[in-house]
């Protein structure tokens, strides 16, 4: 049975928020409610929705920023966003879309407007995120939306640098790729990072991808390549 989408509502009204909740649950989706911002971004470090609807009036912080700082991190960015106001100005609209959301309602709206509007964003979220997942192995998987990666659909805790060397490596297998090089693909040439810092986060690498982790393959004097027809644990 698929898993059912979940849907993130920051709303400072109790009453709106309660009924959205209510409505949204009775047609399928697993909802959580956040009166303020910072409650929800808490929530966001720990799980990522499928959406995100957004209030734009909320205590402590302004939606319209709120968005746009959610937009502009990659691990958040590829979140859809519709924007829930009761601003009809134009201006209002056209900078909400500027900032990063993918739909805006104004307040107040029909039931079913929302299910619809919500519907639509869902399945344009989806056919994106297809098209941006990488199966290295059939059970390992790379979400670039996300960054994200999974092992028999349960997600791997990666850090972000974890994610990323996995991605460049794979990005051409057999491909040797030396410190440096990686060095530079994550943190440009500006920043000063010692060259074994790599070693450290590929070993870090292999453990948590279990028995894929032979696939990184160290190649003595020159770095690291991904193998992609090796399936057996890797050796230190």
């Amino acid at each position: 049975m698929r898993m059912k989408q979940s849907i993130y509502l920051v709303e400072d009204e109790t009453d709106i928020l309660e009924l959205l909740i209510l409505k949204l649950s009775a047609a399928g989706y697993r909802c959580r409610g956040f009166e303020k911002a910072s409650a929800m971004l808490e929530k966001l470090d720990q799980e990522l929705p499928d959406l995100l609807l957004l209030d734009l009036m909320l205590p402590d912080m302004d939606g319209m920023e709120l968005c746009r700082l959610i937009k502009s991190d990659p691990k958040f960015s590829s979140l859809p966003i519709i924007m829930l106001t009761a601003r009809i100005d134009l201006q209002d609209r056209v900078k909400g879309l500027d900032y990063g959301a993918d739909d805006y309602i104004t307040k107040p709206f029909e039931g079913e407007e929302l299910l619809a509007r919500i519907r639509a964003v869902l399945r344009r979220s989806l056919s994106q995120k297809d098209k941006n997942i990488l199966i290295l192995k059939p059970a390992l998987k790379l979400d670039f939306n996300r960054f994200e990666a999974f092992i028999d659909d349960k997600r791997i805790d990666l850090t972000l640098t974890e994610f990323k060397i996995l991605q460049i490596i794979s990005s051409r297998p057999g491909w040797v790729f030396s410190r440096s090089q990686l060095l530079d693909q994550l943190w440009g040439t500006d920043k000063i990072v010692v060259e074994r810092t790599i070693d450290v986060h590929i070993k870090n690498l292999r453990d948590k991808i279990g028995n894929y982790a032979a696939s990184i393959k160290n190649v003595r004097g020159l770095g690291y390549k991904y193998d992609p027809g090796d399936l057996t644990n890797a050796q230190s």
